[in-house]
């Protein structure tokens, strides 16, 4: 069996730069690479771990590998959608390192690994089969990590290749590349020193035929026809590992499986459906004034018409709703194909009603709401101290090269926001999602600041695009807090309603501005948008479709840019520029210098000082060097109480004006074995006069010398220690050394 599939192989040789290579005796193990511009390969190789899921792949690049496996259960779900489940996991002895938390062991995921799930979710989803409902499980654990080889994209391929190679139906594979920008040089797959100087960071997966299946990235306000150029290139590339997969799945795959079909929609009970609901959901959905609420209320009463006139026919509940639900569908997308009007009155390339408001309530240092139609949110800046900066874990810091965020956004989606009931809690992968999707959006525009920013966006109604508004209303808030941005910021939502042909190819399609929530819900594509008038800062495109033509990509992109000037200029109808002037309750930083002598006075016992200071006034204290510290007020008055405390502790002790070289009669106020402890006058800090100082003579104990508590004895002053503060005394340049032995020589 080997000889054959080498033979296999040698036939592909001449026309294919893509070669498997067996790794052992085993006829189920294999390798393949991938090439890529900037000498780094792409490794994948199948066979030799996981052996019981149904696919598992290893996709290694530089010294960076991920393990992906996939199992899929042979029964049917209960739910009409794919429950898919996608967990990455990143391990700290893949970097050689033990976890820091108090178990020494991983614990919940972090917010880099639920961001890494989603990407990889969003990148294999779109390529199941419609009717494919059973749970399914996708696991990608960290094997090792180089920390200059990133592997999130890593993971996407090690996971598009084990879909490939399992028996489970699947339409891919994808390949998925990371692209760069610097000095106007496009690169593909960056280490993670090049991203450091890269004004962008991008990753593309794509299908066969250049489809493009998901984007994601973020930039530092790069121009639009670069982004294209990004684009179109990122797809080319993802080709080859599209190409690569391919060949691996021919000689190493598993054919396959057979599942059930859910029963096709009985014709007849489908036409009953229409009949009767076909007028009354196109007099909804034609209807302008009705609002979110409104629209599912009519189209709910109507739905539950229908089911009450054929609950007679013995036909399955769940089968009249499907039946209901496909129609509605259809009608929904029909009309915006037959009038270009869209269920809120809107056309096509219309934004809705858009408000703003800035300086909502005094004791906060930024505040915004931003209305978008039915879409609401409320965003609030506070600044603080340094030591508040987001610190990130083990694993983060080695991937990425970040070690604490001043500046983060904290996005919340609670359920009232939508009008229902849920749980109250920690925020979920959703949210985590969004929030660093709006956080990416705006960090671009965002100065280094020496405090800490914490921007926080409340979704307080929802109808469609609330990360976008929180961009909106994020940007509006710092400019609120008088935040020196370098340019507002908005982003906006693109949807995308398609026809396909026979052959499944898109024919005909139209694409929707500012998406509302039904439109996502029954449209296509959901492509955010942020960034200035000039460039683009972050984007992110979620798509239905089994991948989409760059032409409907790059419309997409030209229909976003001219949005978002449109937003921003309504926006800068609230407010333009930062905020002059200070609020009485903005926080104050300055640096403050202590002589090394009086360190001790500012920091007490076990820093007990500062931490006085602190409960008391919300003043803290950092150290910048030896002599220099950073001082955090949450406003001008608590600074002004701090600095008066601070004055008057380090002013209690009078110390006297001491002249170098000048003696000094000292008392004994402690005896250790390393000397003693002096003071010169009274209320003076205990210096040590150290047992080589009292002595010309080698002394193990000051009791040898006579020296007890309460004893005086003179001292030489010789300045203070320019790095610790403490006085320096000698009692021994006053005493005469001892008389030299003299010695006869014997002249035999």
């Amino acid at each position: 069996m080997l000889t054959k599939n080498k033979a296999v192989l040698s036939k592909l040789r001449p026309r294919s730069r893509y070669q498997c290579k067996f790794l052992s005796s085993q006829t189920n193990v294999g390798e393949i690479e991938v090439p890529f511009s900037n000498g780094i390969p792409l490794k994948l190789s199948t066979g030799r771990y996981a052996r019981f899921a149904d696919g598992a792949c290893v996709a290694t690049l530089g010294n960076t590998s991920v393990l992906s496996t996939v199992v899929s259960k042979a029964k049917q779900s209960a739910s009409n959608f794919l429950p898919l489940l996608v967990d990455y996991r990143q391990k700290a002895a893949a970097a050689g390192r033990i976890p820091t938390n108090f178990l020494r062991k991983e614990l919940g995921p972090t917010d880099r690994e639920i961001l890494t799930s989603r990407l990889i979710d969003r990148s294999l989803r779109p390529l199941f089969p419609q009717n494919y409902n059973f749970d399914t499980q996708i696991v990608c654990n960290m094997l090792a990590v180089d920390g200059t080889n990133l592997p999130e994209t890593v993971a996407i391929n090690a996971a598009s290749a084990a879909l490939a190679l399992s028996d489970v139906p699947w339409n891919g594979p994808i390949g998925a590349v990371r692209i760069g920008q610097i000095d106007n040089e496009i690169i593909i797959n960056p280490t993670r020193r090049d991203l450091e100087n890269s004004s962008l960071n991008l990753v593309v997966a794509a299908t066969t035929s250049n489809l493009v299946v998901m984007l994601e990235g973020h930039a530092n306000i790069i121009l639009q026809q670069d982004l294209l150029k990004a684009i179109k290139l990122g797809t080319k590339e993802a080709q080859h590992i599209v190409k690569s997969i391919q060949t691996l799945q021919k000689s190493h795959g598993k054919t396959k499986r057979e599942y059930e079909i859910q029963v096709p929609l009985d014709q007849s009970v489908l036409d009953s459906v229409k009949t009767l609901s076909s007028m009354k959901i196109r007099e909804i959905l034609s209807d302008p004034n009705h609002d979110k609420i409104s629209r599912d209320n009519a189209i709910s009463e109507v739905r539950q018409t229908v089911l009450n006139q054929l609950r007679e026919t013995e036909v399955d509940v769940t089968v009249l709703q499907d039946c209901f639900n496909t129609n509605l569908k259809k009608i929904f997308r029909d009309m915006i194909f037959e009038t270009e009007v869209r269920c809120d009155g809107r056309g096509l390339d219309d934004l809705r009603k858009i408000s703003c408001e800035v300086g909502l309530y005094e004791p906060l240092h930024g505040s915004a709401v931003f209305q978008r139609g039915q879409t609401q949110v409320l965003c609030t800046v506070a600044f603080d101290s340094p030591d508040s900066a987001l610190k990130m874990d083990t694993l983060t810091m080695i991937t990425s090269g970040i070690k604490e965020k001043n500046f983060f956004l904290h996005y919340e989606f609670p359920s009232y926001a939508t009008g229902e009931v849920g749980r109250s809690g920690p925020p979920g992968r959703r949210e985590a999602g969004h929030g660093a999707l709006a956080e990416r959006g705006l960090l671009p525009i965002v100065p280094q600041q020496q405090c800490t920013t914490r921007l926080t966006a409340e979704v307080l109604e929802s109808n469609g695009s609330s990360s976008m508004a929180s961009v909106c209303g994020g940007s509006l808030a710092l400019l609120d807090a008088g935040v020196a941005v370098s340019a507002p910021a908005a982003g906006v939502a693109i949807g995308l309603v398609s026809r396909t042909d026979d052959s499944g190819h898109i024919a005909d399609y139209r694409i929707l501005t500012d998406l509302l929530g039904i439109e996502d819900y029954m449209g296509d594509m959901d492509f955010k948008v942020a960034g200035t008038k000039k460039g683009i800062t972050a984007l992110q495109a979620d798509v239905k479709l089994p991948g989409l033509p760059l032409k409907i990509v790059m419309e997409s992109v030209q229909k976003a840019c001219d949005a978002k000037s449109k937003i921003i200029d309504i926006m800068n109808q609230c407010i333009d520029k930062p905020r002059q002037g200070r609020k009485e309750n903005m926080p104050v930083m300055e640096e403050m210098e202590v002589e090394a002598h009086k360190r001790a006075k500012l920091l007490g016992i076990g820093g007990c000082n500062l931490k006085r200071l602190y409960l008391e006034t919300g003043v803290q204290i950092s150290p910048i060097d030896e002599t220099r510290y950073s001082v955090f007020a949450p406003s001008q008055a608590a600074m002004d109480e701090a600095r008066a405390r601070i004055a008057e502790s380090l002013a209690a002790e009078r110390t006297p004006e001491l002249e170098f070289g000048a003696i000094y009669t000292a008392k004994v106020v402690e005896v250790k074995e390393i000397g003693v402890l002096v003071t010169l006058y009274s209320g003076m800090s205990p210096a040590l006069v150290h047992n080589t100082q009292l002595d010309h003579r080698k002394i193990m104990h000051p009791s040898v010398l006579g020296l007890s508590v309460g004893s005086e004895i003179q001292v030489k002053y010789f300045g203070r220690d320019p790095v610790s503060g403490q006085v320096r005394l000698s009692r021994k340049v006053l005493t005469s050394p001892p008389p030299g032995v003299v010695r006869k020589l014997d002249k035999n």
